[in-house]
């Protein structure tokens, strides 16, 4: 008899710099089973004191826990932006949606040594049919939701051809699933007219992952199952009164 070998993903987005949040999930996972990847999808900083101590922690595994994967993030980007490393000159988005407050807090909470270490992180992973991504394959900006019309959540699917795309930039948890169908599509220029081409879409879906650390005494995470392709939402809440602290 073949026994099926057991694979566990934990994957999490949206730490911000929260330390406490993120000792909670790791104290969380070491009571999962199986656990062989663990993927941190982008906003690992923000506008958070506890940043530096954060980053020393995520670098720096303690003894049982898996050295964690990251990618770039809204957050990330803002950084590299502020500091003249990122591909526009000035920040209009952070400061638009959040104030000079926040800019600077920003750039105070995060070195310059960290911000190089934040510029050479991945901006995705693609495993097996699974692409892990903060945003989309558009940008670490673009926002999926489960609002977010099939025909966009296709095409970013189809982009790097996956079943499964994790993202954590709306810090959601959700299940968007696209059934099996087809699209034609006709295109008709001033001169010509094409044939209609039709395409054949199999199942596939797109997940939310949640947010560790924007809302202070709650988490959310996502564990995945690659060999069942069952998704699992884990919500946690954390402080002296749950009975979670940061060692």
């Amino acid at each position: 008899m073949i026994k099926k070998l057991k694979i566990m993903w934990v994957i999490l987005s949206g730490i911000e710099g929260n330390l406490a949040a993120y000792e909670a999930v790791m104290v969380d996972i070491k009571r999962q089973r199986y656990v062989d990847a663990l993927y941190i999808l982008g906003d690992l900083v923000g506008p958070n004191k506890e940043c530096e101590q954060l980053i020393e922690r995520v670098k720096s595994p303690r003894r049982g826990e898996l050295q964690p994967m990251i990618c770039k993030g809204w957050w990330e980007e803002q950084c590299l932006i502020l500091h003249g490393l990122g591909s526009t000159g000035d920040a209009p988005d952070l400061l638009a949606k959040y104030g000079g407050d926040t800019v600077k807090m920003l750039w105070d909470c995060v070195s310059r040594q960290t911000v190089q270490w934040l510029r050479n992180l991945d901006f995705g992973f693609f495993e097996l049919d699974c692409l892990l991504i903060h945003g989309s394959t558009m940008d670490v900006n673009d926002e999926l939701t489960p609002d977010t019309p099939p025909i966009t959540m296709l095409d970013r699917l189809s982009r790097m051809q996956a079943n499964n795309l994790f993202c954590g930039r709306s810090g959601l948890t959700f299940q968007y699933h696209l059934q099996a169908g087809s699209i034609t599509s006709e295109i008709t220029t001033l001169d010509h007219q094409f044939s209609p081409q039709t395409r054949t879409i199999t199942p596939r879906q797109v997940i939310g992952v949640g947010n560790v650390g924007r809302t202070r005494g709650q988490a959310t995470y996502t564990i995945y199952h690659p060999s069942s392709n069952k998704v699992e939402f884990k919500t946690l809440y954390y402080g002296n009164s749950k009975g979670f602290q940061a060692q």
